[in-house]
């Protein structure tokens, strides 16, 4: 067992955001101000994410999970459909589907890099066909910050007639390199006629924080209007012609014009709406997105240079040629059984030397809920994506001797 950390030597997180005075001065502002919600921080947040983005429109929401749940139903997505989601993502690309109604084809992923392929796609929407289920979307994810191959999926997803929603809940700030093209992740996909939206979540350990918050973006106006209206209740200002009103004598004023405190529910929405004191805190640190994700890609390169003396044991992530990765996580590929160590014992060594690593994930598949509705399924690319990951520190505020200190510690937990 590795000796006790010393005192004077600070614990290292995998992940933890990066707040300064100026995200400190934007959330007091908001606190000294007239509006705390509903107004113009979370506004000024969504014109602003959508320009970075490339986007149309971005409606901002409580949570990544928030924005999953408003994408599918924003789509249409429920009873009797399906979404195809990689294994290896967080539980909530799955649920969020599940809580619409739908069923969850479950796709493998490339053990290396831990993304779903086309081949991965095409093998659950075949196994989705067999159990008689009707395919309506493909929920990609873009795992650490890297990309899955989007043209490729986008190719599929129009052949099949289906929507995308791509989990970008890792990679704000991720750029798209597919065709020759740079594309940031947000900006969506015209060209998929079922429907393009993109989600994003900006939980503390993500590269830019709100405390907790999410986004949707499109460009589909009619589509993008449904999400906004879904975020807040179903609830709309303007009387829509052709509706009927809730109260036809209050709808509009004598010169025609909607009365102030009127509204009406054409459909069950939710109340996902993000506060402005979220968005002042995310809105200030989007603009300090680009140092952000400078400072993670130069840290990534030190990981890469800093392990290489570790292989065949330890190897960095895999890189995809598609992309320019904002990233959120090093998700080290560690050779447990060959190094004669359990994962358990070695983020153990790590933690008593100052080093928190977290695991990325165990795959959904293999979780109770879905192992008691769809059995155990076989997708051995998952497992063994997850048999070797183990995520190391990488968070703006690491200096460069930081990332030496966890190449030395892993060296002395393995050996």
């Amino acid at each position: 067992m590795a000796e006790p950390l010393p005192a004077d030597l600070a614990f290292l997180p995998y992940g933890r955001q990066m707040v300064e005075e100026e995200d400190i001065a934007a959330v007091a502002a908001v606190l000294r101000g007239d509006w705390l919600t509903q107004g113009p921080a979370v506004a000024g947040f969504e014109r602003a994410l959508a320009a970075r983005v490339g986007a149309a429109e971005a409606v901002a929401c409580a949570n990544g999970t928030a924005a999953l749940r408003l994408a599918y139903a924003a789509l249409g997505i429920g009873p009797g459909d399906a979404v195809v989601v990689p294994s290896n993502t967080f539980l909530a690309t799955a649920s969020a589907a599940r809580h619409a109604g739908a069923e969850v084809a479950f796709a493998d992923v490339d053990p290396d890099s831990g993304l779903m392929g086309v081949a991965e796609a095409e093998a659950a929407i075949a196994r989705a066909a067999k159990a008689g289920w009707r395919v309506r979307a493909l929920a990609p994810v873009h795992y650490a910050g890297q990309t899955a191959p989007m043209d490729e999926l986008a190719a599929l997803a129009q052949a099949e007639g289906l929507a995308l929603v791509e989990d970008a809940c890792h990679a704000i700030g991720t750029v798209d390199l597919s065709g020759g093209r740079e594309v940031p992740v947000g900006a969506g996909r015209p060209g998929v006629d079922a429907g393009s939206l993109t989600v994003f979540s900006f939980h503390p350990v993500k590269t830019i924080a709100a405390g907790e918050g999410g986004a949707v973006t499109g460009s589909d106006p009619v589509l993008m209007a449904r999400v906004r209206r879904l975020c807040n209740h179903g609830m709309m200002r303007e009387p829509q012609a052709g509706e009927g009103f809730a109260d036809p004598e209050a709808a509009l004023d004598a010169e025609g014009k909607p009365n102030p405190w009127y509204y009406e529910m054409a459909e069950p929405g939710f109340n996902h709406r993000l506060s402005d004191i979220h968005a002042a805190l995310v809105l200030s640190q989007l603009g300090r997105l680009d140092r952000f994700v400078e400072r993670r890609a130069r840290l990534m390169a030190l990981y890469a240079e800093r392990l290489a003396p570790l292989a065949p044991l330890v190897r960095p992530p895999a890189l995809v040629p598609w992309c320019r990765p904002a990233w959120h996580l090093c998700a080290a590929r560690i050779d447990f059984d060959a190094a004669g160590r359990t994962r358990s014992a070695v983020m153990a060594a790590l933690r008593a030397l100052g080093v928190g690593t977290q695991v990325h994930y165990i795959p959904v598949h293999r979780q109770p809920y879905w192992r008691r509705r769809y059995g155990d399924l076989a997708l051995p690319g998952a497992m063994a994506h997850y048999d070797r990951t183990l995520s190391l520190p990488l968070f703006p505020a690491m200096a460069d001797g930081d990332v030496d200190r966890v190449a030395a510690a892993l060296e002395r937990a393995l050996s």
